[in-house]
């Protein structure tokens, strides 16, 4: 066998591995609900199975998929990494999705999706061709979170602190106005108007230091701590097959819950 032949097979090989470990999933609604198609192959067309244009997110599990708005891997397409992604809207291809490939590994692509979920969030996903049975609700508690803080602002009545400014200002006075004083006159005048100008440059310092002690109207921020009246979860029992199952819920539940066959929930 030749090396160009060697090569050829080696890559056509390393090609239908990375193929036969991809897998994706599609769902008919946001959140990885409702009808869903499981695929480890390319498909064309997905209008010969009735679920062209019906993808709303998808999970891939493994590989990189290229998804594309038309049959035969055509129109606007874009790669999808590993990950959940929760819906399909953000990257404008919610019910648009025709075609599905696995991708040629690469380590970046021009039409690449933005970034999956960080954390695959789907453990109450509900899988291809499984079964669903209606549960029914025995009991249903609503957790609060922490206290909450509230704060408001409102007009209040404030005293500023002077910390003796008046001593401060007496003597700061005294001294501008002894100062401005022995500029007029002379001889005992002079003197005469030094003392004068001191003792009222510190009666006017004193009266400008008086003033840090007043009481201002203005704004003024405020907070307590109140009960939170918000759940922080729901704390749900649920019977089936005359075992109760708890689980912690986001949301209130209906009167029954998904099932599978094992009585695990299913969303």
């Amino acid at each position: 066998m030749t090396t160009p032949i060697k090569i050829a097979l080696a890559i056509a090989t390393l090609t239908l591995s990375a193929q036969a470990l991809a897998q994706i999933t599609l769902y008919e609604n946001d959140g990885w609900r409702g009808r869903a198609v499981t695929t480890n192959k390319p498909i064309r067309d997905f209008s010969r199975g009735g679920f062209n244009d019906r993808s709303s997110s998808v999970i891939v599990e493994s590989g990189r998929w290229e998804v594309c708005d038309d049959a035969n891997f055509r129109g606007n397409c874009m790669v999808l990494r590993k990950g959940s992604y929760d819906s399909l809207s953000r990257m404008g291809m919610n019910d648009r999705i025709s075609s599905v490939r696995p991708a040629a590994r690469r380590n970046r692509y021009d039409n690449e999706a933005p970034e999956p979920l960080p954390v695959a969030d789907y453990e109450y996903r509900r899988r291809p061709n499984e079964n669903v049975f209606q549960a029914p609700v025995t009991s249903a508690r609503a957790v609060v979170g922490a206290d909450e803080q509230r704060c408001w602002i409102e007009r209040g009545q404030v005293t500023q602190q002077h910390n003796n400014s008046g001593v401060g200002g007496a003597i700061a006075g005294a001294v501008i106005g002894g100062i401005l004083g022995h500029q007029v006159g002379g001889g005992t005048g002079r003197d005469v108007a030094t003392a004068g100008g001191a003792v009222a440059g510190a009666a006017i310092g004193s009266n400008m230091g008086s003033r840090s002690g007043q009481t201002t109207s203005q704004d003024v921020r405020r907070c307590e701590n109140v009960p939170s009246q918000t759940p922080a979860y729901w704390d749900v029992t649920y019977r089936y097959r005359g075992t109760d199952h708890r689980i912690q819920m986001a949301s209130a539940p209906g009167n029954t819950i998904a099932v599978n066959r094992n009585g695990e929930p299913r969303q």
